[in-house]
């Protein structure tokens, strides 16, 4: 099974691509702290230094002398974090709602349904920016307001596999051996479940990355924590006369989103078996 999974991913030679810039990311996120020894907000050279052009500074410096290598190794670790965490959570929310609805349908799913339509009927980004406003910015509120406006399509894929799933015999057998609802659904239907959900879950990390980006760039990022999406958007007034301060954070933010994105269509063909017929 890992072996048939493995061969119909690297049959993507987009998702292996993906996939070795990802454990780039990372890798340089967890050694960052030992290559870099300025932390992201100190001011360790002349302001818009050219990367290069002082020792110990490859990438520049911002307008207050702040080291922009060191920010970018800083904000791999926010950004990152936000994107899994916030994803995380509108798995569970998304997930949970999704399965109640598509295993007991009827009223149940329909009220369930409606709740969903609630928070589609309002534009995500928009949501989001009123809730980061509400709650000040922090890294938690951040986070809250991703997951909360990132649930809703979670739950309608979630209930459309259920609402297959649970017409199949292995679901009969397991009622008429008398298994708990609970147990059906974490057990019997959820695992069936499971490929569509993790494909959706890298693409979400994506999406999450962009929208706290999108925050930061617009001054609702958390003030204390280095990110891309701050460093970006502080560069906006001094595009012309230091493009770096921009392009090196957008490089790691289009990176890090199309690696996610490669990913995701590599998860999907490994975990699809009908990718093998494709192939031949």
């Amino acid at each position: 099974m890992k072996s048939s999974f493995w061969r119909r991913f690297c049959r993507n030679k987009g998702a292996v691509f993906g996939l070795i810039v990802l454990m780039l990311v990372g890798l340089f996120t967890a050694l960052g702290p030992l290559i870099v020894h300025n932390t992201a907000w100190d001011m360790v050279g002349m302001p818009f230094a050219h990367p290069g052009a002082e020792p110990g500074l490859p990438l520049g410096t911002d307008t207050m002398g702040r080291d922009i290598f060191a920010g970018i190794v800083a904000g791999a670790r926010v950004s990152l974090l936000i994107g899994v965490v916030s994803t995380v959570v509108s798995l569970l929310i998304g997930v949970s709602i999704g399965a109640i609805a598509g295993y007991f349908g009827g009223w149940v799913d329909a009220t369930l349904m409606r709740f969903t339509e609630l928070f589609q009927a309002v534009p995500s980004f928009a949501l989001a920016i009123v809730l980061v406003a509400i709650f000040e910015p922090s890294v938690g509120s951040i986070v809250s307001a991703i997951a909360v406006v990132s649930w809703p399509p979670v739950a309608r894929l979630v209930r459309s596999e259920f609402l297959t799933l649970r017409q199949r015999d292995f679901v009969a057998a397991a009622q008429l051996a008398g298994q708990s609802t609970p147990r059906i659904i974490l057990t019997q239907i959820l695992p069936n479940a499971a490929s569509p959900i993790v494909v959706m879950a890298s693409l979400m990390v994506a999406t999450a990355i962009l929208l706290e980006s999108s925050l930061s760039f617009l001054g609702l990022g958390d003030p204390n924590q280095m990110s891309w999406g701050y460093m970006v958007g502080s560069a906006r007034t001094v595009l012309r006369q230091a493009w770096w301060m921009a392009v090196f954070p957008g490089m790691a933010i289009l990176l890090t989103v199309l690696a996610l994105n490669l990913v995701g269509e590599g998860l999907n063909d490994g975990l699809n078996a009908r990718a093998d017929g494709r192939g031949k």
